[in-house]
């Protein structure tokens, strides 16, 4: 059983743990990549190719990959990583006097290939990166699977920072003020809702400031952290007390309210978070710190 943190790719085609003491860091577009900021044993980068399982053979895909990479790697050998089998090369390079290894495997599940790397100090161990293969999973297409709660990724690092970012240049356009984040910005988020300068039919809008009454309450109360809900097509930023089951999602403290036509008191809703009452939802889910199948 491997215990650490779980990842799930935006769009939802593959899940997999890596070390808790991990994080995920800005790569290529298309690459994912993990490594241990404190102490650094490697870089771990993961790209996925992906088939249209209705195509002739695309549920093949994956493994004509692996095949394929040994045919076209002079240097590549049939390795096998947990239950999965892995066309696997390492090469060595030297930057500024220290000389490193490549380790890359390229392995596949049905429609989905995978290309991973494990870059260390030469002789350094690849135990890591053959644990986070070992736990790889696909995510069907039209398969319903259980709302989830992850570690935050970067695509909802950069929503809520572009988000914010938004907000602070509306009530500084708006207001001729500066937003700080704090509690005492509550009131400049209900002037401009005040001022009509918002339209109740347009989303994004009132999700940014759903955001940023989120931002004021991770920078205002102890033991909030930013966390990802993947539930359905539902791939967003949502605060979660620490331990705790109960989630704030920003969608609910402005746009739901909007959307029924309601008023919208900033105050109180950000009151109800602080309570722990509704518009905080609560359900079953896996827990970060999640054990694979």
């Amino acid at each position: 059983m491997i215990q650490g943190k779980k990842f799930i790719s935006p769009g939802t085609w593959f899940s997999m743990i890596y070390p808790s003491d991990w994080s995920e860091f800005e790569d290529g577009e298309g690459s994912f990549l993990f490594y241990n900021p404190e102490h650094w044993t490697g870089n771990f980068r993961i790209s996925t190719y992906k088939e249209d399982a209705a195509a002739p053979g695309g549920m093949n895909y994956g493994k004509d990959s692996v095949r394929q990479e040994l045919k076209e790697n002079p240097s590549a050998s049939l390795v096998k990583v947990g239950h999965l089998e892995c066309a696997y090369s390492k090469e060595m390079f030297e930057e500024e006097g220290i000389y490193y290894t490549s380790h890359l495997w390229v392995t596949g599940i049905d429609n989905v290939a995978f290309e991973c790397s494990f870059t260390v100090p030469k002789g350094e161990h690849v135990d890591e990166a053959e644990k986070i293969i070992s736990s790889l999973e696909i995510r069907k297409d039209g398969q319903k699977y259980p709302a989830e709660i992850i570690p935050i990724r970067l695509s909802e690092i950069y929503q809520v920072n572009e988000a914010y970012e938004w907000v602070t240049d509306t009530v500084k356009t708006q207001l001729k003020k500066d937003f700080q984040g704090l509690e005492e910005d509550l009131q400049k988020i209900q002037d401009v809702i005040d001022s009509g300068v918002l339209s109740p039919k347009k989303k994004e809008p009132w999700l940014a400031f759903g955001i940023a009454i989120c931002t004021i309450l991770a920078n205002e109360v102890e033991g909030m952290e930013w966390m990802t809900l993947v539930d359905g097509n539902r791939e967003v930023p949502v605060l979660r007390y620490e331990g705790s089951e109960q989630l704030i999602d920003p969608m609910k403290l402005l746009w739901s309210r909007v959307r029924a036509g309601e008023t919208c008191e900033v105050a109180e809703a950000y009151k109800q978070a602080l309570i722990h009452k509704p518009p905080i939802i609560t359900f079953d889910y896996y827990d970060p710190l999640f054990t694979s199948r």
